[in-house]
């Protein structure tokens, strides 16, 4: 807007302060959208000039800093004419007033916040940005280092996470290079002890800072494993398997303590930072040396040394002092990392002194110490909560209530819009099948909490009002495609990845399109041995009666076929007609073909002449 630029051209070292504060609240409040390209880029250059130069002879004093700052964030909110923030010398400027402009936090945290809207605005910035002629990267690193105000924290993770979203030889070196002693790594295990103190006592911008320390977190732990990766098979001409890097292992601690540390939140009980916390924790294996903190034979707040571990890699490129380690799940963790001593977090004994003086965040008093974090149940339960939340009662999934009532909750929340429940839901719902899939004991819990042994299968179990009725709706959900999916993996993990196993606990008939999309295109035979023996009890346990092998529900009386063989034909007719709702959703879903629909073969049959 050209009244505008003008205005401020006018403006002298001599103008009164109150009349430059005018025109700065003028460029702040006018709609970004009112200025041209040039105007733009004209105003934004003489706005760097001038803070460049701050002092008596410019238009601009330190007073002005903050205003003047926030008037060019406004002004860089669009592409258009905003170059100027994106090249070496804007982004010099904006980076030296971090530091120049320390003792007045507003205005420093004005310039943090123009770099990070320059940087996600232009590619291009980014580079320009690490490069040595700026040297942000390493300055933006420095800072995070030494910052403890929460609001600064997020700022200047945003930056680095901003930078790291591409893979590029950036994250290799400040995951391997050390400043001060440390790393990247150690840095955001430290901020995120910290911050989850800060949530705790409900500090402003605390759990912003979070979010953004668990995105750079994921960042890193995504690229870096696959680049050293790569680079080791480009050495020896090998492909790997599941990267992982021992470097990373710092962060699983501090992540786990926050998955089980941080308070609920209402109405929706999966919002961030708890979702970035679920995604990065699908990036980190279970393998041996890790799997002691994920089941708690180490806490979560031990610390363990990497070179008194013995690994056991798959295909190890080099010695056990190797940074990258393809272990296998299945094996037994190393002795002598079980038994490294154990420093207790800065966290750990925070919570303690705050859990001596108020109630329990969770919904029951635990019986064990905040050390014996128990990672399936907390999936579980997180699960329970949030599917009892999102799909109430025995509600179909695929109702417009229950996505109506998602967009309504996103829309309070602030959530963006194109936020789907799949989005939502899906991460944790895929961490527990990794959980699941790394350990047989956590196999057999969840098949237990999902189809217990006293279960009561007198009624549908696609009528239930509780988990199993959630999780069997769910997998014939037309809507929610990435959820069923993911919820149909999960079934199985827990049932050994055995098709008899899970078709005899939740019913063929419910599973038919999951089997199908694995090769399996009719009913299996029941489970043998060891393996059915969950089935046995919870048919057996309390009632002796038959399980119809389609539905899940007890038969009439006696087996199967006597049991066919005494209904009246009304009764027939009525089990017909579940069999033909159940294949058909499963048709109309997507997950069977219509040739190979059974109940769709028969009717045929009948119509021939």
């Amino acid at each position: 807007m050209a009244d505008v630029l003008r205005a401020y051209t006018e403006l002298t070292s001599s103008t009164p302060r109150s009349q430059v504060s005018t025109v700065l609240q003028s460029i702040i409040h006018t709609p970004p959208f009112s200025f041209n390209q040039s105007s733009r880029a004209e105003l934004i250059r003489l706005l760097l000039k001038d803070l460049k130069s701050l002092g008596p002879n410019s238009r601009l004093t330190n007073k002005d800093a903050a205003q003047a700052l926030l008037a060019v964030k406004t002004l860089g909110k669009v592409t258009s004419g905003s170059q100027p923030l994106s090249e070496a010398g804007g982004l010099s400027t904006l980076l030296s007033l971090t530091t120049s402009l320390k003792d007045d936090p507003e205005a420093s945290t004005q310039a943090l916040r123009c770099i990070a809207n320059t940087l996600l605005l232009f590619d291009h910035a980014r580079a320009t940005f690490i490069s040595t002629e700026v040297g942000g990267g390493e300055t933006s690193i420095s800072m995070l280092d030494k910052a403890t105000d929460p609001e600064q924290i997020f700022t200047v993770s945003r930056i680095l996470f901003v930078l790291t979203v591409s893979r590029s030889s950036f994250i290799q070196t400040i995951v391997e290079d050390k400043r001060h002693g440390r790393t990247i790594v150690d840095t955001i295990v430290t901020k995120l002890d910290a911050i989850m103190v800060s949530i705790l006592a409900g500090t402003k911008f605390a759990r912003e800072a979070m979010e953004d320390l668990l995105k750079l977190a994921f960042n890193i732990l995504l690229h870096y494993p696959k680049m050293i990766v790569t680079e080791l098979s480009s050495q020896s001409n090998e492909e790997w398997d599941d990267p992982w890097s021992t470097k990373l292992e710092s962060l699983l601690p501090p992540i786990l303590r926050a998955y089980h540390t941080l308070p609920p939140t209402f109405p929706m009980p999966l919002t961030a930072p708890l979702t970035h916390i679920i995604h990065a924790l699908i990036t980190i294996p279970i393998n041996t040396p890790l799997r002691p903190i994920w089941f708690g034979t180490i806490p979560p707040g031990g610390r363990t040394s990497t070179s008194s571990r013995t690994s056991s890699s798959r295909k190890s490129p080099t010695n056990a002092s190797n940074s990258l380690v393809l272990d296998s799940p299945s094996e037994s963790p190393d002795p002598k990392r079980s038994n490294t001593p154990i420093k207790p977090s800065t966290l750990d004994r925070t919570l303690s002194v705050i859990s001596a003086g108020r109630k329990s965040l969770s919904r029951s008093p635990s019986p064990n110490p905040p050390s014996s974090y128990d990672v399936l149940q907390r999936t579980h339960d997180l699960l329970e909560v949030a599917f009892s939340h999102h799909f109430p009662g025995n509600s179909d999934p695929d109702s417009q209530e229950v996505r109506d009532a998602f967009k309504k909750e996103t829309e309070a929340a602030g959530v963006p819009s194109d936020t789907s429940l799949d989005d939502i839901l899906s991460p944790l719902v895929i961490l527990c099948t990794r959980i699941c899939l790394a350990d047989e004991s956590s196999r057999v819990r969840m098949r237990e909490w999902t189809v217990p042994s006293d279960l009561d299968r007198t009624n549908p179990l696609d009528e239930r009002p509780d988990f199993l009725g959630r999780c069997i709706r769910l997998l014939g959900s037309v809507y929610h495609t990435s959820l069923k999916e993911a919820v149909g993996e999960m079934l199985y993990a827990a049932c050994d990845s055995d098709a008899a196993l899970l078709s005899s606990l939740f019913g063929y008939g419910h599973v038919a399109g999951l089997l199908f999309n694995k090769g399996v295109m009719s009913a299996p035979s029941p489970p043998s041995n060891s393996s059915s023996s969950q089935t046995q009890s919870s048919t057996s346990n309390l009632d002796q009666r038959e399980v119809n092998p389609i539905t899940g529900t007890y038969a009439p009386s006696g087996s199967t076929a006597s049991a066919t063989a005494d209904m009246t034909e009304e009764e027939k007719e009525q089990e017909m007609e579940k069999l033909f709702v159940l294949f058909d959703r499963l048709e109309r879903s997507g997950s069977m073909p219509a040739s190979q629909n059974p109940m769709r073969k028969i009717i045929e049959k009948s119509m021939s002449p």
